[in-house]
C-alpha cells in the first residue's frame, strides 16, 4: 500500500462493529414508476467516444483496481453538471413519501466533527476509523444528527443516501445512476491521462479548485478551500465539459457493483451493473474529507466501494440518462 493511502475514504459499510448500538433492518425499498420528475436542466449532453480510462500512478492503492490503464468506449449520454442537491431530493420525498434507508436504520455516520459533544459521547465508533460516529437520528434533512437541519445549505449535495435510496430517486424521475466508465469519462471533461480534472496540479496557481481536507487529518482543518463540510454543488470552476464537483466535496454513488479487475475494457460500457462481480458498489470523486496523508482518491482515476444500504455525510449522488434529454 502507498504510505499516502488508507482504504478508509469511507465508514464501513452497515451494521458494522457497533455493539452499543441497536440496529434494526429496512423494510423493503418502494419501487416508483419513472415519470419525468425532477430538474433536467443541468444536464449535460456527453458524445460517445474512447478514452483511456484508469491509471498507473504511483500513489494509487494497489487495491483499489485503478488500473492497468485500457482503452474503453462509451455510447453518447447525458449526465447531471452536478450532485443531486437537498433542495431537489426534498422534492422527491414530498411527492412519494420516500424515507431513506438512513431513517429506517434509525442512524448514519457523521464526522465526529460535526456531531454534538453529547452525540459524541454516546455514539458508538468503527475501531478503524474512529472519525466516524454511527449518530442515531442522522439522516439526510438533519445531517449531524437531531437537533441539526438543512438551514443554508438547500444547494448543497444531499447527504446520508445510500445507494438504494440513490437509485429509488432516479426510479422516480425518469434517470439513472451512472457507469463506472461514464462518470470517469465525463469527469476527465476531455483531459487524457491527468490526475485531476482540470490538470495534473492540485492548485493550480494558488487556486482551489476543489473542496477537501487541508491541515491535519483528523484533528484540524484549515478549510483553505472555503469549506469545512461540504460545498454547493456547483462551488467551484466546472470540467471542460460543464461537470462542478467530480474532484471531493462528497463521493459518488454509481451503477456499477464493485470489482478490482477490470471485465469490460472494451467495446460499450453502458450496462449498468455487472451481476457477476460483488455485493458492494462503486464510488467516485473523493469527498471533503480526503486528505493526501491518507487518502488521494479525489484523483480522478480514484475509486472505492461501499455496500447498498451504507449512508454518510459525505457521500451523494448525481444522475445521467442514457438517452439525452431535451430536443
Amino acid at each position: 500500500m502507498s504510505p499516502h493511502m488508507s482504504p478508509h475514504c469511507c465508514p464501513p459499510g452497515r451494521p458494522g462493529d457497533h455493539p452499543a448500538v441497536s440496529f434494526s433492518a429496512p423494510v423493503p425499498v418502494t419501487a416508483f414508476e419513472g415519470n419525468g420528475h425532477g430538474d433536467r436542466a443541468s444536464a449535460i449532453r456527453i458524445p460517445g467516444g474512447t478514452f483511456l480510462m484508469g491509471s498507473d500512478d504511483p500513489d494509487a492503492n494497489p487495491d483499489d483496481g485503478e488500473g492497468p490503464v485500457r482503452a474503453v468506449t462509451v455510447a453518447p449520454f447525458a449526465i447531471d453538471a452536478h450532485c443531486v442537491t437537498n433542495e431537489r431530493f426534498a422534492a422527491f420525498v414530498e411527492a412519494t413519501g420516500y424515507r431513506t434507508e438512513a431513517e429506517r436504520f434509525g442512524w448514519s455516520y457523521v464526522f465526529a466533527t460535526f456531531a454534538s459533544g453529547e452525540l459524541r459521547r454516546i455514539s458508538a465508533r468503527p475501531k478503524s476509523t474512529p472519525w466516524w460516529c454511527g449518530v442515531q437520528g442522522a439522516y439526510w434533512a438533519a445531517p449531524e444528527g437531531p437537533g441539526s437541519d438543512l438551514s443554508g445549505r438547500s444547494d448543497h449535495p444531499v447527504v446520508h443516501v445510500s445507494w438504494t435510496d440513490a437509485s429509488a430517486f432516479c426510479q422516480w424521475e425518469g434517470s439513472r445512476l451512472p457507469t463506472e466508465p461514464e462518470w470517469e469519462y465525463a469527469a476527465r471533461g476531455g483531459l487524457e491521462g491527468k490526475r485531476f480534472p482540470w490538470g495534473d496540479e492540485l492548485t493550480p496557481g494558488g487556486e482551489h479548485r476543489c473542496n477537501i481536507w487541508q491541515g491535519r487529518f483528523p484533528s484540524h482543518n484549515t478549510a483553505e478551500d472555503g469549506y469545512l463540510g461540504t460545498a454547493p454543488a456547483t462551488a467551484y470552476q466546472p470540467n471542460g465539459y460543464g461537470l462542478y464537483n467530480v474532484a471531493g466535496n462528497v463521493w459518488e454513488w454509481c451503477a456499477d457493483r464493485w470489482a478490482t479487475t477490470p471485465s469490460r475494457a472494451e467495446g460499450s460500457c453502458t450496462t449498468p451493473a455487472d451481476p457477476r462481480q460483488g455485493a458492494e458498489r462503486v464510488l467516485r470523486g473523493g469527498s471533503y474529507l480526503c486528505h493526501d496523508s491518507y487518502c488521494n482518491r479525489y484523483r480522478v482515476a480514484a475509486r472505492t466501494s461501499n455496500s447498498p444500504d451504507s449512508s454518510s455525510g459525505n457521500t451523494g449522488f448525481r444522475v445521467a440518462w442514457t438517452t439525452p434529454p431535451g430536443p
